[in-house]
């Protein structure tokens, strides 16, 4: 009876989640948030595959292999700006360089493979960077920006709470799915996009004008990148239930093409 309930239960899309390091009391850890796999297992309704991203890229292949989905998450570290093309302007910022190596060529594999691909706040960022795109070091300190980083000295829950709004494309996928014309984010990023990377293009953007979400119909069936965090609190929060459906059954469709 076992048996016959597992083979009839439908597989869930294995989504690839790629960690990034950390270092605790003179140890070196590879880490993953419990804020960010907990909607991609409870919203998107998928399987997460944690990835080191310590040891290169040898295997990158193979952990591609095994994925029906890449979701690529935010992180404390800022992308080594030598990657676009700049020198270092916060040169006191955490950065975490093994990330930066394995995560450019994975997002350009995903791409080639069809596979769908998440990304938030860094990951956007690194989906931009891998296309060929460049980074505002310090939005804050750019004419016409506003500041958009969080306050260290809030608690947590004011840290994300929503702070401003962002304006989907009109007409856009994007638009359709949220289903109102503005909505309310959260703000906790120093860095944006500030050139498109090839093949991108922008789905919504802030009251200042900054890329806050993209998506690249040229090059992918599904490929969505936010600057916020949809994360926190995403089961309630119904624009965030939205997004990590949609990655889902984009993940729920590329498993049916292959079956």
């Amino acid at each position: 009876m076992s048996d016959k309930k597992i083979r009839s239960t439908p597989r869930k899309p294995v989504v690839l989640m790629s960690m990034g390091a950390q270092e605790r009391k003179g140890h070196d850890y590879q880490v993953m948030t419990h804020k960010y796999i907990q909607p991609l297992v409870e919203l998107s309704g998928c399987v997460p595959l944690l990835v080191p991203t310590c040891c290169g890229t040898a295997d990158l292949e193979q952990y591609l292999d095994m994925a029906d989905g890449v979701y690529l998450t935010g992180a404390g570290s800022n992308i080594d700006p030598a990657l676009y093309g700049q020198e270092n302007e916060t040169p006191n910022k955490t950065q975490d360089r093994d990330r930066d190596l394995f995560d450019l060529p994975l997002i350009r594999a995903a791409l080639a493979r069809g596979l769908p691909i998440f990304g938030i706040c860094r990951g956007m960022q690194e989906i931009n960077v891998a296309l060929g795109g460049d980074i505002f070091q310090k939005v804050y300190a750019e004419p016409g920006y506003h500041d958009h980083r969080e306050n260290p000295d809030d608690p947590v829950e004011v840290q994300y709470a929503p702070r401003h709004a962002v304006y989907p494309v009109p007409g856009s996928w994007f638009a359709e799915l949220l289903g109102q014309p503005e909505i309310r984010v959260n703000s906790l990023h120093g860095q944006a996009i500030r050139n498109l990377g090839q093949g991108l293009e922008v789905l919504a953007s802030a009251e200042d004008g900054l890329i806050e979400a993209i998506h690249a119909p040229s090059l992918s069936p599904f490929l969505l990148a936010v600057q916020w965090h949809p994360e926190w609190r995403a089961a309630a929060n119904p624009d965030s239930v939205k997004i990590f459906q949609a990655f889902g059954e984009a993940c729920r469709r590329r498993v049916a093409e292959q079956n």
